[in-house]
């Protein structure tokens, strides 16, 4: 079915006129904690993430999967194998088109922050008519069900759900993670990697790199304390045993 639609577009790709599509509305729609969670969705990816393949990892960006139709818009999406255009400002490089792409997004991420997002029906339903391989849906306040996290995987056009959290095909994990994020203290969605070790934010990166830097410093500046002591320790043993020469060689004493 993602097959079917992305031809769809690709047979109109010569005609389709950019200007003429709507990619910014300026509207604000997210609330402050989905704001937070979706910048800690990319952000440990772009600085953090320690992969060999060309990533797009963006949030609250249209992806337009058929020009005759209003783009889905996720609240973070992962897209594998591409490159951002060298020029962003053109309009059909402003959002995620399919025609330009050439594929949806491997994985995108629904923030539930009311009970009229469609995130469980016609959302579920687009995501997989479109070929999204891996679906999250993160509802925090448990608005739609009894549980936060539900992970789906496309598997022979429907979506089952993820036991795992986990996605080979990208050697990516989600996990719950409890703890301050810009001051904020809450449960928040975190990546991980094979290891299931959390990936971290350039500013945990950084306080990171901070820390091993001072523990590095720490052991240095006690190596030389160390090194300074024994070198003090040397020098007044041959003080002392010039000292002991003098006298025993004032006393008639040689041991030449």
């Amino acid at each position: 079915m993602a097959e079917l639609a992305f031809n769809r577009i690709d047979t109109q790709h010569e005609t389709i006129n950019y200007d003429d599509v709507i990619t910014e509305d300026d509207t604000p729609v997210d609330n402050i904690f989905s704001e937070k969670q979706q910048r800690l969705l990319v952000d440990p990816l772009i600085n953090s993430w320690r992969t060999d393949r060309p990533f797009i990892a963006c949030s609250n960006v249209g992806i337009f999967f058929n020009i005759n139709e209003p783009p889905l818009v996720p609240d973070m999406f992962l897209s594998m194998d591409v490159y951002f255009p060298e020029n962003i400002w053109e309009k059909r490089h402003r959002s995620y088109f399919f025609s330009e792409f050439g594929k949806p997004p491997e994985l995108v991420v629904e923030v539930v922050s009311n009970l009229k997002g469609e995130e469980t029906d016609f959302k579920l339903n687009k995501y997989a008519q479109i070929g999204v391989l891996y679906y999250v849906v993160f509802d925090p306040q448990s608005l739609l069900h009894d549980y936060s996290l539900r992970v789906y995987e496309l598997k022979h056009s429907n979506y089952l759900v993820n036991i795992g959290h986990f996605f080979p095909d990208l050697n990516l994990g989600l996990t719950l993670w409890k703890g301050e994020y810009e001051g904020r203290t809450e449960e928040w969605l975190r990546w991980c990697d094979t290891k299931r070790k959390i990936i971290p934010t350039g500013f945990e990166m950084a306080e990171r790199e901070r820390h091993n830097a001072a523990i590095e410093k720490q052991r240095a500046d006690m190596e030389r304390i160390k090194a300074e002591k024994e070198k003090e320790r040397a020098d007044m043993e041959k003080q002392r045993a010039d000292r002991l020469a003098e006298k025993l060689k004032s006393l008639g004493i040689s041991f030449d």
